[in-house]
This record gives structure tokens, sequence and C-alpha cells, in this order.
């Protein structure tokens, strides 16, 4: 609550990790993305650090108030672990020269997991951080070891000491060691790796999440397989309190819509459940469910097209 009780006005940036993927005919990714989202996070830094010639060009393909956030380079948390030697520190002003030229305020720092946040550790952090000059840029700081809720207070008290953000996940039920007043989540779901998609309530929850945490500002970096797609419906609650469909049917439709997208046959139901049960299809327009929901009920067999395992699941469902 702000001043005399009154809600804080939140700002919502909602967007996903890169635009390489967001294909429009006739238009640059980026320029086509930034007509969806009004925000970025660039992955790609990640793994190479490309020319500033290349990042000003990205810039200018977007407008004026679009937001761009930075993921370091691997060698700065990966490599070298934070610990604060003269690569580290090169591969740091690389950084902090793109974030300037995408006007962008944070930099987004992910330890690998093998990274143990130790007293030595800890201090190799406050080291670093203590000799940057990062002026109105910000650290967003994301520790894969261990949970969110059991950082070591040392560690904690040196991330608030340098205005630093905690990174978390917020659809994996993840939250912040700290209040900050910015909040930033990059979102994987629960599935393996980023192979999911969350259902509305899961969204729902996400958003509640971030309304009952006390920054004024959400970062949502969307990173699901279908990330684009996700990060749109989440966008589209927040404006019309509704949830879209995600596909041009419903009911079993639905569900051979999704299927026909990429589903490589034959297939045993094993195969099914286990390459696409975690998708999402409208059973109803107001009523989204998981594919395995449905591809569960098959009896056990190898199945050679769509329409045969429609055809099966139509005969259990009459």
């Amino acid at each position: 609550m702000g001043l005399y009780g009154e809600p804080i006005l939140k700002e919502y940036l909602i967007g996903t990790g890169g635009w390489a993927y967001f294909h429009v005919p006739r238009l640059n990714p980026l320029a086509a993305y930034s007509k969806a989202f009004n925000f970025v996070e660039v992955n790609s830094t990640f793994y190479q650090i490309p020319q500033l010639e290349e990042v000003e060009k990205w810039r200018q393909l977007v407008p004026p108030d679009f937001t761009f956030s930075v993921r370091a380079h691997q060698s700065i948390t990966h490599k070298h672990q934070l610990q604060p030697v003269t690569e580290t520190f090169e591969s740091l002003e690389k950084m902090k020269q793109i974030c300037s030229a995408l006007n962008a305020e944070i930099l987004h720092l992910q330890t690998p997991p093998s990274f143990k946040p130790t007293q030595a550790s800890s201090k190799n952090l406050h080291n670093l951080a203590a000799s940057l000059d990062l002026g109105k840029l910000r650290i967003a700081l994301e520790v894969r070891n261990p949970e969110s809720s059991k950082l070591p207070s040392n560690l904690v008290k040196i991330m608030q000491d340098h205005d630093m953000i905690h990174s978390v996940d917020l659809s994996k039920g993840e939250k912040p060691a700290y209040e900050s007043d910015i909040l930033y989540t990059r979102l994987f779901g629960r599935g393996e790796h980023n192979i999911y998609q969350p259902t509305d309530g899961e969204l729902a929850e996400i958003d509640t999440a971030a309304l009952n945490s006390k920054s004024g500002k959400m970062v949502m970096s969307f990173h699901f397989v279908r990330m684009y797609k996700d990060a749109a419906r989440l966008k589209i609650y927040k404006q019309t309190g509704k949830f879209p469909t995600v596909t041009k049917s419903t009911g079993l439709t639905s569900l051979e819509e999704v299927l026909r997208e990429d589903v490589a046959f034959p297939a045993t139901k094993k195969e099914l459940v286990h390459s696409h049960g975690w998708k999402l299809f409208d059973l109803t327009k107001a009523e989204r469910i998981r594919a395995e929901d449905f591809l569960q009920k098959l009896p056990e067999g190898t199945y050679n097209s769509v329409d045969e395992v429609a055809h099966k699941l139509e005969s259990l469902t009459r």
C-alpha cells in the first residue's frame, strides 16, 4: 500500500527472452515483436557479445518507450563465477556499453548450478559490485543453485547493500529473498527445462504473486516453449480480465489442431503423452486443459495419425 493506504500503482513490463523466432511476413522480427510487447530480455548476449553497431540498430527498430534488459555474458558468471578479475571487468564494461546503447536499466546475471553462495563467493560479489560504476544500471541476480528462500543472510545483505534485484521464477513458486522496488521474474514453468505451457490458473497465480509484492515495477520475461503466445495470454488478461483461447476451435477439434502442429507418427500413447501432453487446448472457450488429460485416456498402443487418435478419443468420450 502507498501513502494513506492507497494501493501501489504497478507498472507491468511483459515480454519474452528474445525475439528471433517472432516471425511476421515482410517485417523485421524485432520491429514486429515491439508492436506486440513493450519489453524484451536480450538473451543472445549471454552466449556472444554483439558489436555495438548491431546493438544500436536494435534500439532504432523499436519505439522510444520500448524497454530492454540484457543478460550478462556467461564468462562473467560461469567462467569466472563473479570473481573480480580483469577478464570479468572487461566483459562487464562491454555489457554496460550494450545496456547504455539500448537504454536498458537492468543487467541480469545468472549463476550456474555449480555456483555455491559461500562466504568466499559472497565476498567476491561484494568486491566486484563495489568496484563497478553502474550509474543508473541495476543488477538483477539469479542464483540458480539454492532455493530462493535459502539464500545465506550474508549474500542477501550484499545484494541489498548494492541495490541489486533478486531475480526469481514466479512460475515455480519462488519468492525474492527480499522486497525490491522492481520485481524481476524469468518464467520457465514446472516442466522439464522450459517445455511447459502454463494454464490460465497458473498465469493468474503469477499475476497475483506480482500484485501482492511491494514492488512498483513488474518485469516478466517468458521462456516457455510457446513464450510469445503465453506472454500474450497474460497481457490480454491484464487488459481485459479474461484469458484468450489458444486455438481456433474447442473440444476434440481443438486438441486435433494442437496435435497437427508437430506430432511425428507413428507414435505410442506413452510418446504422445510425454512429448505433447504439456500443451494446452480449448475444452471450451472459457476453459483450457492439458492435452495429457485426454491423451491419458487412450488405450496402450501405437497410433499412425491425428485422425486415428481423435477417432479413438471420440469413441471413448461418447
